[in-house]
């Protein structure tokens, strides 16, 4: 049933769009109305379904324990990027992936509390 609201709550708000964009069409000059109105209803419907363009991943670098060993994981990866025997590879790792990307490198400890954050951003 939550599937079948949310379905019908998509389709509302896209009909509304769609009247709206057909009053803004009017209003405006001629010049690319048609890609234009097209492009704000692929927005929409995007928007409604969860997807966002604001939504920027950042290249911020984890260093966190993994098993027996140390990792690299990037922030908002669930895969790790490098496993290491010391944590002190898995730093040294990760600051060269934060300074090529103007990242940030975040240091877990082993009970998985943040131990230290350094910033690498311009």
């Amino acid at each position: 049933m939550a599937a079948g609201n949310s379905l019908r709550s998509i389709f509302i708000k896209i009909k509304l769009y769609a009247y709206e964009t057909r009053i803004l069409v009017k209003a405006m000059p001629k010049q690319n109305t048609l890609a234009d109105a097209i492009q704000k209803l692929i927005e929409a419907i995007l928007k409604a379904l969860g997807h966002s363009s604001a939504k920027k991943r950042t290249w911020h670098q984890h260093v966190v324990p993994y098993k027996e060993d140390w990792a690299v994981r990037r922030e908002g990866n669930k895969r790790i990027t490098s496993k290491h025997r010391k944590q002190s590879t898995a730093i040294n790792k990760a600051k060269i992936l934060a300074k090529r990307y103007n990242a940030d490198v975040i240091i877990h400890r082993e009970s998985g509390g943040i131990r230290d954050r350094m910033s690498y951003r311009d």
